[in-house]
């Protein structure tokens, strides 16, 4: 069941975010398929950074082509801000095509985490139907925010990685 055990964030944690992630340059990779959905995820990012105090000036937006598109641009982005969130939607079709565009895209952002050191939030919807993905994309009557939590994910593991000195 989708939701379940996900992570609660508290209003404790929302405070301690708004004093140290305003200082932190952001860039979210979204791809332009699906436009209503990727409406409902860039907006669910958007509220989270309004939501910890992070301007406006202070996040790249940068359009990929479609899903399979992200992590190139994820590494680019990786280079020049603190933290990436990657959001993107693949709905299965009648081909394999969703299972590499999927798992190259899934592949593709957990290597640039890793070996730019920057985190990546993984907003990317793999969705077997448009109704899993209007649930889960943050738009009026969804169950769940995923680019909120991507955003979250993201700008959260780089207050953490900051602690590291």
């Amino acid at each position: 069941m989708s939701g379940a055990g996900a992570l609660s964030i508290d209003p404790e944690e929302l405070a301690t975010l708004r004093q140290t992630a305003p200082e932190l340059r952001v860039a979210v990779v979204a791809s332009r398929w699906h436009s209503r959905i990727m409406g409902g995820l860039t907006g669910g990012a958007e509220r989270f950074f309004d939501d910890v105090g992070i301007n406006a000036a202070r996040v790249t937006r940068l359009a990929a082509p479609g899903s399979f598109e992200l992590p190139v641009l994820a590494a680019g982005a990786a280079h020049h801000h603190d933290a990436v969130v990657a959001l993107g939607v693949v709905i299965r079709g009648g081909t394999p095509h969703f299972d590499y565009v999927c798992s190259a895209a899934t592949d593709g952002l957990v290597k640039v985490t890793v070996e730019t050191r920057t985190p990546v939030g993984f907003g990317l919807l793999t969705c077997d139907d448009e109704q899993q993905a209007i649930d889960r994309a943050g738009l009026e009557g969804s169950r769940e925010d995923k680019g909120y939590e991507a955003a979250h994910a993201a700008v959260a593991a780089a207050v953490q990685l900051r602690t590291l000195g």
